[in-house]
Formats: C-alpha cells, sequence, structure tokens
C-alpha cells in the first residue's frame, strides 16, 4: 500500500502561486503608469517628429481649427501642417501640448518630492522619537495646515517677477509637507510598537538604522500611493495659479495656454481646441495619477483587492 509523506500532501493542499498574481501587477496600476508614462515621454518622443519651435508665439497662422474639426465662417480652414490647429497668438497647439504636458508634469513631480521627502523625515522623527521634537513638529504641521496655501502663493506668485518651471515648483512644495508629515507620523506611531522593530531595538539598532533600514521600507507601497496623491495635488494648484495668469510666461504649460485662451475669449468665439487640448492632457494625467493611487493603495493594503486566504 502506497504511503504519502506529510511534504506530498501539504504539497496537494496549498496551491501554486503563479508569478503572474504579483500584487504589482495591478492593473489600474498598470494603466494609470502608462498613462502619466505617455504623457512624461510626449516631451521625449515629441520633439523627435515636430518642431517645438512652434510653441513660441507669431510661429504659425492664426486661429486655424484642427484637421478633424469643420472649418466655421470665421476661421481660415484646417492645416495638415497644423493637424490641432493653432490660437490667436499663432502657436501651433501640438507642438504647445508636446512642450506644456512635460512641463505641468515636472512642475507636480519637483513639488510633491520635496514635499514628500521633508514629510518622510519630520513624520518618522516625530513618531519614532517622540518627546519634545513631537510635539514641535506636530505643532507646525497642524499650523501650516491650516494656512490658506492657495491665497498665499497667490500673493507670492504675484511679487515675483520671472516665474520659472521650478520656481513654481519650489513655491507650491513650501505648502506640500505638512500632510505628508502628519500621515507618516501617524503610521510610524502604529509600527514602532511591532515585532520586528522591538527585536531591532533588542539587537542595539540604531534609530536612524531602525527608522529607514527596517520601517521604511514595509511604508513603500503606502508612501508611493502618497505621492502620486500630492503629485496631483501640486498640478492642480500650479493650474489654477496659471489659469490666473501667475505663472511662466515665457515657457508654454498647460495652465498658462487655458489662461491665454480664457483671456484671449476662446470659449465665446467657438476656438474650443485652443481651451480643449490643455484640458484633456490634464484629464490624462489626472486620472493616471488617480488609478495609481488606488492601485498602490490596493497593494498597501490587501482587503481593498478583495485577496482571500487560499
Amino acid at each position: 500500500m502506497a504511503t504519502v509523506t506529510a511534504a506530498q500532501a501539504i504539497g496537494r493542499r496549498v496551491p501554486r502561486v503563479s508569478r503572474w498574481q504579483s500584487p504589482w501587477l495591478n492593473a489600474k496600476l498598470l494603466v494609470g503608469f502608462a498613462m502619466v508614462l505617455s504623457m512624461a515621454l510626449l516631451g521625449v518622443v515629441g520633439r523627435l517628429f515636430w518642431d517645438v519651435r512652434l510653441a513660441h508665439a507669431a510661429s504659425s497662422p492664426l486661429n486655424l481649427p484642427p484637421v478633424f474639426a469643420k472649418a466655421g465662417p470665421n476661421f481660415p480652414p484646417p492645416d495638415p501642417a497644423h493637424p490641432l490647429g493653432t490660437e490667436s497668438n499663432g502657436r501651433d497647439m501640438l507642438a504647445v501640448l508636446i512642450v506644456g504636458a512635460p512641463r505641468s508634469l515636472r512642475i507636480g513631480l519637483i513639488a510633491a518630492g520635496i514635499g514628500m521627502g521633508i514629510g518622510i523625515i519630520l513624520g518618522f522623527t516625530s513618531g519614532f522619537v517622540g518627546g519634545w521634537l513631537d510635539n514641535v513638529i506636530r505643532t507646525f504641521a497642524d499650523a501650516f495646515i491650516t494656512i490658506p496655501s492657495l491665497a498665499v502663493l497667490i500673493v507670492i506668485s504675484a511679487y515675483v517677477r520671472q516665474i520659472s518651471v521650478e520656481n513654481m515648483a519650489l513655491l507650491l512644495a513650501a505648502f506640500a509637507w505638512p500632510g505628508p508629515t502628519r500621515l507618516i507620523r501617524a503610521q510610524v506611531l502604529s509600527m514602532r510598537e511591532r515585532g520586528y522593530v522591538l527585536m531591532a531595538r533588542l539587537s542595539n539598532a540604531s534609530t536612524f538604522a531602525i527608522m529607514f533600514k527596517e520601517m521604511l521600507p514595509n511604508m513603500l507601497p503606502y508612501l508611493a500611493a502618497s505621492f502620486t496623491g500630492n503629485v496631483s495635488g501640486a498640478i492642480l494648484a500650479a493650474t489654477g495659479l496659471e489659469a490666473l495668469g501667475l505663472g511662466p510666461t515665457r515657457v508654454p504649460t498647460l495652465g498658462m495656454t487655458i489662461f491665454y485662451a480664457i483671456r484671449a475669449a476662446a470659449i465665446i468665439r467657438g476656438m474650443w481646441w485652443w481651451w480643449g487640448v490643455p484640458i484633456a492632457a490634464l484629464v490624462v494625467i489626472f486620472s493616471g495619477l488617480f488609478l495609481m493611487t488606488i492601485g498602490l493603495d490596493e497593494i498597501a493594503n490587501p482587503r481593498l483587492r478583495g485577496a482571500r486566504p487560499q
């Protein structure tokens, strides 16, 4: 009579996990990443196939509609040399999209990156070290959150004569750190009493090693989800400032394109492509970042993705 070993019995009961079942292969995360990456690569690949000098004023004919639109009585017929049309300042909309979309995304990445970096340092210090440092950092973070950042940014931007992409990102980063600081502090407070942290303390590991070598890797999905949300918020704030005319004027961005369209009454004149192209690009960016945030949340929290024990 054949006998079954314990290893064989266990092997029968435990299902085999495929390498394609990794939580990082999340459909929402991959789709969102592809959408954001397409906007980022637009500034690299697009320059190889299109003359971005057409994004400057007076470089193209005025008020050309897109090639897929019907020519109205107030506009000249479409020109295949300008597939997305042109605006009243003589800018080619495809060139504006190629130049402006990556720059708007760059503002969000720089602002969110700086804010997240400050938030990680302050949040870990406040939550793990505690004591008077916790009181000081928590008080400053709570005080900064109550400040109406958009109103302050409007005042600052109005007094800055020349605003570049980097300056705009730094202005936004000045108000991007309190939220991550509070959220990371709350996570650290819940993690510092876990077993691996206690074992690291018993092993006489340094505070820096415990925070950034033991705890930080376990928070990467959560931090990535927070980062994508902060990028979306920074781009939204930058677009709001630029739509008011308080953005970089020498380089085209999506928000400044919307500002020029509003100032020239493009909606009333029926030039929907002037404001529609940058808004469509922003929708793709925000939708991609939103999907990435949801996907990373599902990776960090198995309950959100409906994971069941085997």
